[in-house]
């Protein structure tokens, strides 16, 4: 367990604020510059999100100043470490590896600001630093443990076959996977993700986050994967793995999910690719027989990008109290309204607020970055307590440390 942070410390850390809002953005690349010499910290993390266009360096940026500006108040931060600590287990980080990445924080601080960056400032940032890595470690240790002690569960890289592939959309396959030990899988929470490493010929190891698109049910796990323009493992999946395919995956993890018990109206709320967890969570409800209200509403750009919607609508007619309401953006010159289609546009605020539970309802979230920012943002707005807006976006694992 950590020791509390001195006084003396906070005072310190907080006093590098003004510089870390300076430059901030160089000495994350200068800290990730040192620790991907190491091939064995580099292939840790996902390098799609890294480089000077990437989201990670914003992300972490925003997360080492949002740290410095709240040191005194961790509990504020107290989600942003937990969704941290989910995605640590996912790409399998242990305790060995901090070591590495503490010493890479020090070492950029020292090479950016230079004088500035004083023996005092340094051990204050260094006591911080390790304050909040072993709140990490000791949080990822107990996950690690509920996996491994779970029916079905792992820890480590498990080898899982391709047991079948299914074309949902003009953009979107799904891959039915169970393991090749021919063993049972631990059940899942509705909403969570599991984590990959693909051997690409010609790459580095590549680490990738994909929902899980189907309710837990001790056999099996299916992912439904869009493809990418350009994307490295999507395009790998959808051209090359096929039935028989052997990929190795990490233990669900993910702290969006949909809970055990669900006693308010649920509504469920996805853009493009982002219905991969509601899917999840909405057979859930379907198997549960939830007697509360569930809603369904997903937006896309049309029918031939609207993937599982026959799944959907054949699960809805076995639920209790269940409406589905479907969007198409651009509907094709053949779609037709309320057979292909319930809405035509996109989801509007309006739209949202008049016809959805708002005063009542707990609210799960994913899509595309603009559509979940634009949809929580109207929610908080129209009251929706923020214990009752669930959200899950593809990104950094950091990323939400500095919103």
């Amino acid at each position: 367990m950590s020791q509390p942070l001195s006084d003396h410390t906070i005072a310190l850390v907080k006093a590098t604020v003004p510089a870390l809002e300076a430059h901030g953005l160089d000495i994350v690349h200068e800290m990730y510059s040192r620790m991907f010499q190491n091939p064995d910290i580099r292939d840790l993390f996902n390098q799609s999100h890294h480089g000077d266009a990437g989201s990670q360096p914003r992300a972490l940026t925003g997360a080492i100043l949002a740290y410095a500006s709240n040191i005194e108040n961790l509990a504020a931060l107290a989600p942003a470490v937990e969704r941290i600590a989910q995605k640590h287990v996912g790409l399998q980080i242990l305790p060995e590896h901090y070591p590495h990445v503490g010493e890479a924080l020090l070492g950029a601080i020292t090479a950016v600001l230079g004088d500035a960056a004083t023996e005092e400032i340094l051990e204050a940032w260094g006591e911080a630093y390790w304050f909040l890595a072993n709140i990490l470690i000791a949080r990822e240790d107990r996950i690690y443990t509920e996996q491994k002690e779970t029916a079905g569960g792992w820890n480590g890289w498990r080898d899982f076959r391709v047991e079948e592939v299914v074309q949902e959309s003009s953009v979107i396959s799904s891959f039915i996977l169970r393991p090749a030990d021919g063993g049972p899988v631990m059940d899942h929470k509705p909403g969570q993700y599991l984590t990959f490493w693909f051997e690409i010929p010609g790459h580095p190891p590549v680490k990738r986050n994909y929902s899980i698109s189907s309710a837990p049910n001790g056999e099996s796990y299916r992912i439904s994967v869009k493809r990418e323009p350009h994307g490295l493992a999507s395009g790998w999946l959808h051209d090359e793995a096929g039935v028989g395919t052997i990929l190795k995956v990490a233990a669900p993890a993910g702290e969006f999910f949909l809970g055990e018990h669900t006693e308010r109206p649920v509504v469920l709320l996805s853009g493009g690719v982002g219905l991969t967890p509601m899917v999840a969570m909405f057979e859930a409800l379907v198997e549960r027989g939830a007697d509360v209200p569930v809603q369904y509403i997903h937006g896309t750009h049309d029918r031939k990008t609207h993937a599982m919607r026959g799944h959907i609508r054949v699960l809805a007619e076995s639920g209790k109290a269940v409406e589905i309401v479907d969007f198409h953006q651009t509907p094709l010159s053949d779609e037709v309204k309320g057979l292909d289609y319930d809405e035509a546009g996109i989801i509007t605020d309006e739209w949202l607020v008049a016809n959805t539970p708002v005063a009542e309802a707990d609210y799960y979230i994913c899509g595309p970055r603009p559509f979940l920012r634009h949809a929580v943002s109207t929610l908080s707005l129209a009251g929706v307590p923020s214990e009752r807006i669930h959200y899950e976006f593809f990104g950094p694992a950091d990323e939400l440390l500095a919103a």
